[in-house]
């Protein structure tokens, strides 16, 4: 029962010490920026500038269905599934549309262009800029799921009206933190506003 307890208290402080050690190397991925232009403090307004994404669109509704194999098709192109075989920085957060479709979107590091963007060997794999825009956004911690998505779109939505806020219907979901970090986990909904600065 002893030698239980050891291997126990072990493997709980190994996993800790992982956990530490990963949270320290993931300061390093460039997280997207953008202006708090008001904090209500159940949820913010914020502005963000202009952005070069790489994405893939699904067919079905779900987060669950979904979220893995976009992954998977837009990791690939950034660790060199594309004509130079070119490795291109992570970056966070994850963005996810859900609409009649997923489109899951990964932004592309600053400083480059779409011109200079290797081809991938994925052909679902595409490339979009969006333009300046200002979203509410309300973050939960945790593992998502869709009932977790769907509930903090549901409490969003509420907060907008409640603050007679008017904003679109297409909300996406920002995932912060990569499947093996067990702590601290980020993740946000947004949609975008009208807002008067």
């Amino acid at each position: 029962m002893k030698v239980i307890l050891i291997v126990l208290i072990s493997l709980v402080s190994l996993a800790g010490i992982a956990q530490v050690l990963i949270s320290k190397s993931l300061k390093k991925t460039e997280v997207q920026a953008y202006e708090v232009l008001k904090d209500f403090g159940s949820f913010e307004i914020r502005k963000y500038q202009p952005t070069l994404y790489s994405y893939v669109v699904m067919e079905s509704d779900s987060y669950k269905s979904n979220s893995s194999r976009g992954f998977r098709k837009l990791a690939g192109y950034i660790f060199g599934g594309n004509e130079q075989n070119q490795s291109i920085a992570m970056t966070s957060p994850v963005t996810m549309t859900m609409d009649d479709s997923v489109t899951m979107k990964f932004k592309i590091p600053e400083g480059m262009e779409l011109n200079e963007m290797p081809k991938p060997s994925d052909p679902s794999v595409r490339f979009e800029q969006s333009s300046e825009k200002i979203v509410a956004a309300i973050r939960f911690g945790g593992w998502s799921s869709d009932d977790s998505i769907e509930k903090y779109k549901s409490k969003l939505r509420a907060l907008l009206d409640e603050n007679k806020i008017k904003h679109k219907e297409s909300f996406s979901y920002l995932g912060y933190n990569p499947p093996f970090e067990l702590i601290n986990r980020r993740n946000e909904i947004i949609v975008d506003v009208d807002w008067e600065e």
